[in-house]
């Protein structure tokens, strides 16, 4: 993997592991060690990857609930990038919580219930709702499926992570929930918008069976129509 220049120089002397790469071509580093260490997100020019849009809307959450502090970011001819602090805990989909998975579950849907109680909606100037999102589709030139059914009545409105994978929560060693990262898509929405999501996860990192593991940390009891038309929405876009 090349380490592209501003990555390396961001770096300067400390040591750099590379820790993900996405099929857009992104990359994260870890950035140091310890209580200290950083993570650096690069982005290719020209991909859709938005981390100025990612930085606005940690720096907001930062203010209520425990995501990454920005540290820095920036652009060149090359990519852009985003620097954030290192927090406490470990990635739910670690081998260790993969290994536990009814500790692990259970952490996503009591940090989840806890990211939506936190984040004020009146507040929040950042859109998830389903308007926004087939638009953003339509504008990327990603054709709709024109039997995506019209959208639910809305159950409650919150601040959503939009993308509520496992590996986007952290936990404390006693596997408690520690934190949320790549908040790239939070916004306003039904919180079935995550919660579809979050619980269809569970199946791809823990295996099946998982589903009302979530719904009971959280504190919510199935509702399968919500749940088909947000997966579908993701799907679609």
């Amino acid at each position: 993997m090349r380490v592209p220049a501003s990555i390396t120089a961001i770096a300067g002397d400390r040591p750099l592991v590379p820790v993900w790469q996405n099929a857009l071509g992104g990359l994260t580093f870890r950035i140091g060690d310890g209580d200290g260490r950083l993570f650096a997100k690069w982005a290719p020019a020209g991909s859709d990857q938005d981390l100025d849009a990612e930085a606005a809307r940690l720096r907001w959450a930062a203010r209520f609930t425990a995501v990454p502090r920005v540290r820095d970011s920036g652009a060149d001819e090359e990519g852009t990038w985003l620097v954030t602090h290192g927090l406490p805990g470990e990635s739910a989909v670690s081998p260790r919580w993969k290994a536990d998975p009814r500790t692990a579950v259970r952490a996503l849907g009591e940090g989840l219930r806890t990211l939506h109680e936190r984040l004020p909606v009146a507040d929040c100037s950042f859109s998830w709702s389903v308007d926004h999102r087939l638009e953003r589709a339509r504008q990327a030139a990603v054709e709709v499926p024109a039997d995506l059914p019209p959208p639910p009545p809305i159950d409650r409105l919150v601040v959503c992570h939009g993308d509520p994978c496992a590996p986007n929560t952290l936990l404390h060693d006693d596997g408690s929930w520690s934190a949320h990262v790549d908040m790239g898509a939070l916004g306003v929405a039904d919180r079935w918008a995550d919660l579809a999501v979050a619980t269809w996860n569970t199946e791809c990192n823990y295996g099946p069976g998982w589903e009302d593991t979530l719904l009971d940390a959280y504190g919510i009891a199935p509702d399968p129509y919500r749940t088909d038309f947000y997966r579908r929405l993701w799907n679609a876009t």
